[in-house]
C-alpha cells in the first residue's frame, strides 16, 4: 500500500513549516534561552500544521545534537525514533475518542513516570475541545503543575470551546491559514519529487480549494494524480467538483431575465440530479461573486475556461452592481439556512422569488406613494396607532402596499370599526415578527409575498411562483397567518394566495380583479392568478 502524500511530505524540520513563521520563531527562541513551556495550546484551522509543529517540538526538545539551532537534526537516535513512530516518550492522544474523566485520570497517573528514551515526555492531545467538562477539570491541576519532565501540547480547531481555566495555563499559539503562494510552492516541490506534470493553473486551483490548509491541498493533489490522466484545468475542475454547473449559469440567466419559472426549473434540475441544496446555493453564490470580480476588472482571479469567462463577462455587464449584491445576499442566506429540513429546496426557491421580484415592486411604487399621500389625514381604526405613530415617528412598512385602485374594500369589524388595506400594511411588520416566533418557515413564506388587496373579507397575497404559493397554502401556514391577523388587527380574514409571474393562460381569472395596479400590470405581462376556493 502506498503512503499518502501528506504523510510522506510531513515537515521534518522547522524550515518546512509553511506560513507559521511567527510560531516557529517563538519556539526556537524559547529553546535557545532554555525557556521551553510546560503546556502549549496550538489553535487554528485544520491542515495548517498544528500536529506537525507539535511533533517537531517534541523531536527538538529530545534531540541529542550539541547545537541547539540544529535541533531537530533528524540524524540522532531520538530524532529517527520519532520519525519512525517508535519514540516511547511521545504520546499522542485523540481527544475525540478519549473524552471521559477516566481517560484523563489514567493519563495523570502515568505522567509521573520518568522518560524512557529522551529528556522529556511529550503529550500531544489532538482535538482537545472534545474533552468533557469533567475531563477538563481533571486535567487542570496537571496542566498547572506538571512534573518537570512533561510537556503538554494541546491542539484544537475550535478554541472557543476550551474553558478559560485551561487557556490560562497554556502558552497559546494561533495558526493561520497558509497563503496560496506558499501552498503552490510546496505542491510544486511535491510534483517535482514525484514526477507529476501538473500545470501551474491546476496548482493554483488546488491551493484555492484547500482554503488555506496544506494537508487538504496535498490530499487534493494526491486525488488528482490518482486519475492516471494528463492533468488539465478542466479535468481538475471536474474531479474536484468545482466545474461550474450549467444549472448555476441558468439560474444567473433567469435572475437577469426576471424569469422565476426558468430559475425554479434550473434549481430543481440541479436537485433532481443529486445536488445538495445548500452546496448548490454555495455554487450560485460563488458564481455570482465571480461576476462581481469580472465587473470590477479582476477576472484574472477566476479559475474558468475561456468559454465560461466570455459568458460571465456578458452576464456581469448585464447586471446592475447593486442588484447583483442583493441577489448574492438572497442566495447566501439560502445556502446558510438550516431550519427547513422538511423541504430542503425551499430556501433556494425563496431566494429566486426574492431575486426576481423587484420589477413588480418598481411598478407599484408610484401608486404606493400616491396612496400614502392621499391617506395621510385618515385615522387608522384598527391596531390603533400608538402615540409614537400619531406623532409621526412610525416607519412605513417595507412590504409594498396595495392602493385603493387594486379593488380593495374596507372590512367592517364586529366592534363597529373598519379595517383597510393601509391598516394591514401598517401592521405587517409586527405580524411577521409574531409569526416568526411560532414558525420560521411561515415567516419566510410571508416575507416573500406582496400584499395585493383586501376585498370582501379576504386578504389577497401575491407570490412569484406556484411552488411557493402552494407551500403557503399548507393548512398550518394559512391558519397561523389568520390567527396572527386576528390577534393584531382584531379581524377574522380569509387569506387567498395567488401567482403573479407564471406565463400561462388566464381565461379563468375574474376580470374584476385586474385593475390598473400591480395585478393588472402582471396580467398584461403574461401573469396568472390562481384562486383558492375555500379556507376552512
Amino acid at each position: 500500500m502506498s503512503q499518502a502524500l501528506y504523510r510522506k511530505y510531513r515537515p521534518m524540520g522547522w524550515a518546512a513549516v509553511y506560513g507559521q513563521d511567527h510560531i516557529v520563531r517563538t519556539i526556537q527562541n524559547a529553546m535557545r534561552s532554555g525557556r521551553v513551556g510546560h503546556a502549549y495550546l496550538f489553535a487554528g484551522p485544520r491542515g495548517t500544521g498544528k500536529t506537525s509543529t507539535a511533533r517537531l517540538l517534541a523531536k527538538a526538545v529530545n534531540c541529542l545534537h550539541s547545537e541547539i539551532d540544529q535541533r531537530p537534526c533528524n540524524t540522532c537516535t531520538n530524532c529517527q525514533a520519532v520519525n519512525d513512530g517508535r519514540f516511547l516518550d511521545l504520546i499522542e492522544i485523540d481527544a475525540a475518542s478519549n473524552t471521559s474523566v477516566d481517560d484523563v485520570r489514567d493519563l495523570r497517573d502515568k505522567i509521573n513516570f520518568s522518560p524512557t528514551q529522551g529528556t522529556y515526555k511529550v503529550y500531544i492531545i489532538d482535538e482537545v475541545h472534545m474533552l468533557s467538562t469533567s475531563a477538563f477539570n481533571a486535567l487542570l491541576k496537571t496542566l498547572e503543575e506538571p512534573p518537570p519532565h512533561v510537556i503538554f501540547i494541546l491542539a484544537t480547531t475550535e478554541v472557543h470551546k476550551i474553558p478559560a481555566t485551561v487557556l490560562s495555563r497554556c502558552q497559546r499559539h494561533a495558526f493561520r491559514r497558509i497563503p496560496v503562494q506558499d501552498i503552490v510552492g510546496q505542491l510544486q516541490t511535491i510534483c517535482d519529487g514525484e514526477g507529476f506534470d501538473v500545470p501551474e493553473d491546476v496548482l493554483y486551483l488546488i491551493a484555492r480549494q484547500s482554503n488555506g490548509g496544506m494537508r487538504d491541498a496535498i490530499s487534493l493533489l494526491d486525488q488528482l494524480a490518482s486519475t492516471g490522466d494528463a492533468l488539465s484545468l478542466d479535468l481538475a475542475q471536474e474531479v474536484l467538483g468545482t466545474a461550474t454547473n450549467q444549472s448555476v449559469v441558468d439560474v444567473a440567466d433567469a435572475v437577469l431575465a426576471r424569469d422565476a419559472a426558468a430559475g425554479l426549473r434550473a434549481i430543481h434540475h440541479a436537485l433532481d440530479e443529486g445536488s445538495d441544496p445548500r452546496q448548490f446555493g454555495r455554487q450560485v453564490v460563488e458564481y455570482l461573486r465571480n461576476l462581481i470580480l469580472v465587473r470590477v476588472g479582476n477576472a484574472d482571479m477566476i479559475d474558468a475556461s475561456e468559454e465560461l469567462r466570455t459568458q460571465m463577462a456578458r452576464q456581469a455587464q448585464a447586471f446592475e452592481p447593486e442588484r447583483l449584491v442583493e441577489v448574492i445576499e438572497h442566495f447566501n442566506a439560502a445556502a446558510s439556512d438550516r431550519n427547513t429540513s422538511w423541504f430542503p429546496g425551499l430556501p433556494l426557491e425563496l431566494a429566486m422569488a426574492q431575486s426576481v421580484e423587484r420589477k413588480a415592486q418598481a411598478m407599484v411604487m408610484p401608486a404606493q406613494a400616491a396612496a400614502a399621500k392621499a391617506n395621510e389625514p385618515q385615522t387608522n381604526a384598527v391596531g390603533a396607532p400608538t402615540p409614537t405613530h400619531a406623532a409621526g415617528t412610525h416607519t412605513p412598512e417595507a412590504v409594498p402596499a396595495a392602493p385603493d385602485e387594486f379593488e380593495s374594500n374596507p372590512v367592517l369589524l364586529e366592534n363597529g370599526k373598519t379595517l383597510t388595506i393601509q391598516d394591514v400594511n401598517h401592521n405587517w411588520r409586527r405580524l411577521l415578527a409574531l409569526v416568526r416566533k411560532h414558525n420560521p418557515s411561515t415567516h419566510g413564506l410571508l416575507n416573500s409575498c406582496k400584499i395585493l388587496a383586501l376585498k370582501n373579507g379576504e386578504l389577497v397575497l401575491g407570490f412569484q411562483s406556484d411552488i411557493v404559493r402552494s407551500k403557503m397554502e399548507d393548512g398550518k401556514n394559512i391558519d397561523l397567518t389568520r390567527r396572527a391577523i386576528a390577534h393584531l388587527m382584531e379581524a377574522k380574514l380569509d387569506v387567498r394566495c395567488v401567482v403573479i409571474s407564471d406565463k400561462v393562460d388566464f381565461s379563468s381569472m375574474d376580470p374584476t380583479e385586474a385593475g390598473s395596479g400591480m395585478v393588472g400590470e402582471a396580467i398584461n405581462l403574461g401573469g396568472r392568478v390562481q384562486k383558492k376556493e375555500s379556507f376552512q
